[in-house]
């Protein structure tokens, strides 16, 4: 039972964090350094990154009419199965971003694990980077951003955004749409296209890590493990739900500066408690 309690904690601490650019995978392994599950550390390591799975779910469905390609249209009163160009293009720019991020996962994500899901990475890219989004405000604060509209993010930018994404691939504590949103900020993206292109990108990106996950682990899971995978990704799934529109709604208004100085915040007291006074 104490274990099921755990995993709704950490699905609640997913659905907040997948989406805000906050590290997920950084708050999970603080986390998990403050109340660890107790689980086989295989189980652990495919909890970590299945659990995404229903944060994308929550991005399928709130943006199922931008992501789906089809569409139905009528002439001269007979209807048709129409695609949708502009959906087409859309994931076909989301995979050129998925490409560098993608080459390192498939060929290095055992590596990573074992040398950088620590809490000194963790700290050190939650400083750094919120750093980084405090700077990047303040220097866009008087520009007007070149693409406005999701339709007009080029393939350059796309894969551009994926470099930055890779950043994210190798340093836990990066934040995933914190470094895709970052860079989309840094080459001229509106706030509104660069947090809804890292949640389609999210869709590819988080499904195949998942899958590559559980294809290393196994699919064979005693009761309990299937019960705490199974809460753990609806708690996530739900809340997702909750921040995704609320981030929508908070960047109408405000900058991303605000996630940048609770970064720095979260970061320092790491370094102070796992430093310091865990010692």
């Amino acid at each position: 039972m104490l274990n099921l309690i755990k995993a709704a904690i950490y699905g609640l601490v997913e659905g907040i964090t997948e989406w805000l650019p906050i590290s997920s995978t950084g708050h999970m392994i603080l986390l998990n350094k403050v109340m660890p599950m107790d689980v086989s550390q295989d189980f652990w390591d495919m909890f970590l990154v299945v659990i995404q799975f229903g944060a994308i779910l929550a991005v399928i469905i709130l943006y199922w009419r931008t992501i789906w390609p089809f569409e139905i249209a009528s002439h001269r009163r007979r209807r048709y199965v129409a695609v949708k160009r502009n959906t087409l293009q859309l994931w076909a720019k989301a995979l050129v971003a998925c490409i560098p991020a993608a080459a390192v996962g498939v060929l290095g994500s055992d590596w990573l694990d074992a040398h950088f899901y620590n809490w000194i990475c963790v700290s050190v890219m939650l400083v750094a980077v919120g750093a980084a989004f405090i700077i990047i405000e303040m220097l866009n604060r008087d520009r007007e951003p070149a693409t406005t509209d999701l339709d007009d993010l080029t393939y350059g930018q796309a894969l551009a955004i994926g470099g930055f994404q890779l950043i994210a691939a190798v340093f836990p504590g990066t934040s995933r749409s914190g470094a895709t949103i970052l860079g989309g900020l840094m080459i001229g993206v509106s706030r509104k296209v660069a947090a809804e292109f890292t949640f389609i990108l999210a869709i590819p990106v988080m499904a195949g890590a998942s899958l590559l996950k559980l294809v290393k682990h196994g699919f064979s899971f005693t009761g309990q493990e299937e019960a705490i995978l199974g809460i753990g990704m609806a708690v996530a799934f739900f809340v997702s739900l909750a921040v995704i529109r609320f981030l929508m709604n908070f960047i109408r208004r405000h900058d991303f500066k605000p996630f940048g100085w609770y970064r720095i915040a979260l970061g320092s007291f790491v370094i102070l408690y796992f430093g310091v006074l865990a010692r």
